[in-house]
Order: C-alpha cells, then sequence, then structure tokens
C-alpha cells in the first residue's frame, strides 16, 4: 500500500490497526487512485461497527460521517461511491488481508489463546444462480476464552476444509494452544502440523477414520462392559440444565492407548476421550456416544472443558455473525469481495468484544451507529 508521508502523519495515534495494514497491496494503477488504501479500510470498518451491512449502507455512511471520518484521516476528496468500494474490495487479494487480519488480531489479543475452535461456516447468500457459482465456505479459528477470531481461509466448499485448515494454521503462531477441530480435521498431517507448531490436539473422532474409529469404539465397549477395570481411565461428569432439559455429560479419558498407537501410528496420540451425553427433554431421554483422540495426557476433568469449549464456535461467532452481523443475509458476490467483507466483519466482531461495559454485542452495535464518540472509541486501541 503507498503512503503518503503528509497524509499517514494526520493519524491519530489511536487508529493503530492500519499500521498491519501497511503492506497490503493496493490493486489500482497508482496515478488513477483517488481514495488512498488506508481511507477505505478506515471508512469500512467505522461504518460495519456502525451496522453498515453492504457497499451502499458504507457509502451512506460515509457521506453522512465524513466529520468524524477527518477526526482520524484528511479525506480530502471525501469517500468514494458503493461501485467503486465493491471495485476496491473485489479485486483485493484476499490472502495477503487475512495475513494482514492475523497479525493484527495477534497484537490485539496480547496473551497467547488456551484453546482455540477451528470449524467452518457456508456464506448462504454467496451463491450465484447464473453460472452455477457455489457458496463460498470460510473457515475461521476463534480464541474460546477471549472469544475472538484468530483468522479465517476462504474455500470453494465444505469438502475443501481439509485443505483450508493447514493454510490457516500456517497462518497462526498457535505455540502452548490447544487446537479443538470436528471430525473433517482428523488428519494424520493436521495433527502431525499441529505438534510442529508446538501445540496440542483434541480432534473429534467419527466415521472418516473408519478403522481407527472402529477400534476405538470395540475397545472402548469392552472394557465399558468390564468397568474399565483392564485399563487405566479417569472419568468425569456434568450436568446442565434450562429450559425443560437436563443434560448429563459422562467423560471417560482412556489413557492406555499404546497398543492404538502402534496399530494407527498416529502422531503424538496420548489419549482417547469418550463422551456419553444423555438428554432429558419431558418424559423422553436422547443418548450420544461421541469420541475424540488427543496429544494431552490429561485427566478427564481437564478434557472435559476443553471439547465443551470447542462449540463456542457455534454460540459465540457462528450465532453472533448471523444474528448480530446478519451474515446468512449478505448478497456480496464478486471475487474476493465475499472474503474480505468477511474479514472485515470479524475485525469489527473483535473489536466489539474488546469493547468494555456489558451490554449485548447487538446493543453495542447500535449504539456505535448514533453515538460518534462511542464509534470511535471502539478503534482507540
Amino acid at each position: 500500500m503507498e503512503r503518503a508521508g503528509s497524509d499517514l502523519g494526520a493519524i491519530d495515534e489511536a487508529v493503530v490497526f492500519l499500521g498491519y495494514f501497511k503492506d497490503l497491496r493496493d490493486p489500482r494503477q497508482a496515478g488513477k487512485v483517488v481514495y488512498p488504501l488506508y481511507e477505505v479500510l478506515l471508512l469500512c470498518l467505522l461504518a460495519v461497527l456502525a451496522g453498515a451491512e453492504t457497499f451502499v449502507d458504507i457509502a451512506r455512511f460515509g457521506e453522512k460521517k465524513t466529520e468524524l471520518l477527518r477526526r482520524f484521516l484528511p479525506f480530502r476528496d471525501g469517500t468514494p461511491s458503493h461501485d467503486h468500494l465493491g471495485d476496491i474490495f473485489a479485486t483485493i487479494d484476499a490472502e495477503q488481508f487475512q495475513r494482514c487480519f492475523v497479525d493484527w488480531v495477534a497484537a490485539l489479543t496480547g496473551a497467547p489463546a488456551e484453546v482455540i475452535a477451528i470449524d467452518g461456516k457456508t456464506l448462504r447468500r454467496s451463491y450465484q444462480k447464473k453460472g452455477a457459482k457455489a457458496p463460498i465456505h470460510m473457515v475461521s479459528a476463534f480464541a474460546a476464552r477471549q472469544r475472538l477470531v484468530l483468522g479465517q481461509v476462504k474455500v470453494a466448499d465444505k469438502s475443501n476444509e481439509i485443505v483450508a485448515i493447514p493454510k490457516l494454521l500456517a497462518l497462526m503462531a498457535i505455540e502452548g494452544a490447544i487446537v479443538t477441530i470436528d471430525a473433517i480435521g482428523c488428519q494424520r498431517a493436521i495433527a502431525e502440523q499441529i505438534l510442529d507448531k508446538k501445540a496440542d490436539y483434541v480432534l473429534a473422532l467419527k466415521g472418516n477414520q473408519g478403522s481407527l474409529r472402529e477400534d476405538v469404539e470395540l475397545f472402548a465397549a469392552e472394557q465399558k462392559a468390564k468397568g474399565f477395570k483392564d485399563t487405566k481411565v479417569s472419568r468425569h461428569q456434568t450436568v446442565d440444565g434450562d429450559h425443560g432439559r437436563i443434560e448429563t455429560r459422562t467423560y471417560t479419558a482412556i489413557h492406555d492407548v499404546a497398543w492404538l498407537k502402534e496399530r494407527h501410528d498416529w502422531p503424538g496420540l496420548q489419549g482417547v476421550v469418550m463422551v456419553d451425553s444423555a438428554r432429558e427433554i419431558a418424559d423422553k431421554i436422547e443418548r450420544e456416544t461421541r469420541f475424540y483422540i488427543t496429544s494431552l495426557a490429561w485427566l478427564a476433568s481437564q478434557l472435559g472443558p476443553v471439547i465443551r469449549s470447542h462449540w463456542a464456535v457455534e454460540n459465540s461467532l457462528h450465532w453472533v455473525m448471523d444474528m448480530v452481523f446478519r451474515d446468512d443475509e449478505c448478497r456480496i458476490r464478486t471475487e474476493h469481495a465475499p472474503a474480505n467483507f468477511t474479514t472485515l466483519k470479524h475485525m469489527a466482531h473483535n473489536l466489539i468484544r474488546k469493547a468494555p461495559g456489558k451490554d449485548s454485542l447487538r446493543l453495542k452495535r447500535k449504539t456505535a451507529a448514533w453515538d460518534d464518540d462511542f464509534l470511535a472509541s471502539l478503534i482507540a486501541a
């Protein structure tokens, strides 16, 4: 990104996030640039924080909030039209934008994440009937405790998560973290990559690892029938209840896995976790058993919260992106624009999460729409 020294000298020190995007390449011809890329990024981020959901919304925000924008940058030529904004975001390199985002988040979080949940989400309205273009699928890494998006990678469809997950892991510094992934990420190469980056894994085990799943399930069933007297295990139970539902989860960590390592040569394998859940609703009881493999030699009482925290990505990210940022209603479709707009929304999500106060994310975003001082404070880090 070309930066004019005089313009950058006008940046308020609070807008530190722009520094992490200084190497983002501007795809436009240098001599034809009217609106500097760092001004476009600031405009778009502030607009999305204030509730903008389309480039038309962002353009209107720019027209109405020029005085606010000029608190931070010159905006000598005003702000771009929605068509111009769409063209810029369609041509910005999505992978480079995501790398800049990851660097910014690493600085934003400060302390390393403890549990990193990796999961995918389809942008349902990003499909195009003309040309039969499939909807875009984003794989995101979510810090369960901090409830912040750490990074994301675009893939063509859900089946390509196996390809996207290694790309996402390569972007991030995960040393000391525990990476949790659903069954699609239960791959030897992914487990090896996590270990190579000095992290640990807890991976859901389902049918895509046929013989491994079968061996684990058979061994667990046999030992359970014998009261686990022939193997070393630890156990932990939790009971949750709300809205007339009671759910009991029994975690059994199987620590004797030398036979399994020898048979399947799984990298770093230290344990298997069986989770038996019973969900009581009125007079009906639903039972389910799930299995996980892990590189951690931990007790069931330690592994249980890690497994539970993985689902924070559903409740604290995917649900929020749908209900607060209306992800599934977004119709942005052209080239890199859908992925880049998602990155922009993840930036806004993280900033609102970090804002002080006990108001909900939805209320904070509404406040940002009418309170310029509050909106400006969101990017003051």
